[in-house]
């Protein structure tokens, strides 16, 4: 199985490297491959058994005054790796998010569910759903994912523990519920679906549970022996953003089951990990 890999400089592309190791892959970073030039997608995919699609427009609130440049990489971007997949007779897995619903669920939202963004980025994830499957529907497997940290970018657990090493207390939010998600983890489940039988569609690729910002938080402190009190819970209101945020982003994941693979573990036992390998490290 050779396996193609775009946005592979980025946090999640890092990690698919690292659990393909000993596997023939070919990595492409931005710099090396404009999704946006269908040309250029064509020539790259050529060769490939399957394409891992990291590469995206992640700025949420950019995205807001940004939407065309959002668009082209996230929707139009997407549309071209899976019209070349599906030319070439190779399978597309491309990553997308919890962004694609409106938050206003109170249980969690299952894989076949409308799409209904909120923000200007959970339209442009979107529409490179719909297009990418309408293209290569046999071929295309949906990985929505949410709330991601991992050791190779910024991420949310990383920014708590410097924030240790600066301030005394802090305050977070605690009425956003989601399901903090290690990069490592999604990479290993990613790899668990190229090497299956599944069914080409949509799954949701993150640690099962939920928590909120605010106990996410507090759970980073702890993992490494930090005082959690010195986190303090807010609400949205406080952290005023240009676009907004879902307030509930837990995905449910029974398209695992029903493809006879095991959805990932709980989000706890995976940052226990995390912390215990430096994945994030205070």
């Amino acid at each position: 199985m050779r396996v193609l890999i775009t946005g592979a400089n980025g946090m999640l592309g890092r990690d698919l490297q690292a659990a393909l190791a000993g596997r023939e892959v070919t990595a492409l970073a931005r710099a090396d491959l404009d999704v946006t030039d269908a040309a250029a997608v064509a020539a790259a995919v050529a060769g490939h058994d399957v394409v891992v699609n990291c590469a995206a427009y992640t700025k949420v609130d950019d995205a807001e005054s940004h939407e065309e440049q959002a668009y082209a990489v996230n929707a139009t971007g997407t549309a071209n790796l899976a019209a070349a997949c599906a030319t070439l007779g190779a399978r597309l897995v491309t990553v997308s998010t919890d962004y694609v619903f409106d938050g206003n669920a109170t249980e969690p939202y299952a894989e076949d569910l409308p799409r209904d963004p909120i923000n200007a980025y959970g339209r442009t994830k979107a529409a490179g759903e719909e297009l990418a499957l309408a293209a290569h529907p046999d071929g295309t497997y949906v990985v929505r994912t949410a709330w991601l940290y991992g050791e190779h970018g910024p991420n949310f657990a990383q920014t708590m523990l410097n924030l240790a090493k600066s301030k005394d207390t802090w305050s977070v939010v605690d009425d956003q519920l989601g399901q903090p998600t290690w990069t490592a983890d999604l990479a290993a489940q990613i790899v668990a679906l190229l090497d299956s039988d599944a069914p080409a569609g949509v799954y949701h690729g993150t640690n099962s549970g939920q928590a909120t910002w605010y106990e996410f938080a507090r759970a980073v402190l702890e993992e490494a022996g930090l005082d959690p009190e010195r986190i303090t819970p807010t609400d949205s209101s406080s952290f005023v953003r240009p676009a907004p945020r879902p307030s509930y982003s837990v995905l449910g994941h029974g398209a695992w089951a029903s493809a006879g693979i095991a959805e990932m573990r709980p989000w706890r036992d995976a940052l226990t990990d995390a912390v215990r390998t430096g994945a994030v490290s205070a």
